[in-house]
């Protein structure tokens, strides 16, 4: 089993920045493709970065690219979410998912294990 805990979410004003890491423990002998995704209440949850296992490529959705940065430690078992310019529209709760199985990295479907959730408001 693998166990994922977010943290670093809060409340920060509209330009500000924020870091979400999210520490992977259990099964740890092996590195995951990582992925973030937000949901906001009454929505699907939606994709927002990953990082592949290798580390050697990272995606984006569009409205953050740029803003966002996807990154991995491998010896802290620890994959990060730089979030800087935040805006208002960026408040949702975030996720990190590990272990991409069949599907895309853009699919929250796709993820074999998940985190709690950190909540992140941005206000105007």
């Amino acid at each position: 089993q693998v166990q994922l805990v977010e943290s670093g979410g809060g409340l920060v004003q509209a330009g500000g920045s924020l870091r979400l890491s999210c520490a992977v423990s259990g099964r740890t002998s092996r590195s995951y493709t990582m992925g973030w995704f937000r949901q906001t209440p009454g929505k699907e949850r939606e994709f927002v970065a990953a990082i592949t296992s290798s580390g050697r490529s990272t995606y984006y959705t569009d409205s953050v690219q740029g803003r966002f940065t996807i990154s991995g430690d491998s010896a802290k078992n620890t994959a990060y979410l730089q979030m800087n310019s935040l805006r208002p529209e960026d408040t949702a709760v975030y996720y990190c998912a590990a272990d991409l199985g069949r599907g895309s990295y853009y699919e929250f479907n796709s993820y074999n294990y998940w985190g709690q959730g950190t909540q992140v408001t941005v206000s105007s």
